[in-house]
């Protein structure tokens, strides 16, 4: 396919915080909030989208600034036991929506039983990123982790919206 592979992109909504199936804790993984400027953000990012082709892993400066810059845009840390294991950034669009517009492990951390336990706190986050949240919603793609849309339902989120496109 000229200019890309096909994919199927997968909507996925949250309307109510009781809608959140917890995983089971994980001992030393936690979420630390960080300010979208900092260096961590964007290589980390970079590290879980690389090997999914995510189109912010080939993003210039200029992109890079312009996205972390934006307005209502928040940025937590995944740790296990201390280190980096991933990221989830959130975009407020101020009008009681939050999209959860990255979540990820870097690749030394995918299938190491973390995943669902750090969904269930990256959602927590999200839900609490404003005191007006009614809807959690993000996407995801088939090029992405296999795990990743299984998670997600098995974390609550329920699809509303599934299209086609091009990565």
């Amino acid at each position: 396919m000229l200019g890309g592979v096909e994919e199927i992109v997968t909507h996925l909504e949250m309307t109510s915080p009781a809608d959140l199936r917890p995983a089971p804790p994980v001992p030393g993984v936690a979420v630390e909030p960080v300010p979208a400027d900092s260096p961590l953000v964007r290589p980390t990012t970079v590290r879980i989208g690389k090997p999914y082709n995510w189109p912010s892993s080939r993003w210039s400066d200029d992109d890079w600034e312009w996205y972390l810059s934006r307005e209502g845009r928040h940025c937590v840390l995944i740790r296990h036991l201390g280190e980096v294991a991933g990221l989830a950034d959130y975009q407020s669009h101020g009008d009681g929506e939050v999209e959860i517009t990255t979540f990820g492990l870097v690749p030394e951390y995918v299938g190491k039983g973390i995943g669902g336990y750090a969904l269930t706190l990256a959602v927590e986050q999200a839900w609490q990123l404003t005191p007006d949240v009614r809807r959690v919603w993000l996407h995801t793609s088939d090029l992405d982790h296999p795990h990743a849309l299984p998670n997600y339902h098995r974390r609550g989120f329920r699809t509303f919206r599934t299209a086609r496109g091009q990565r």
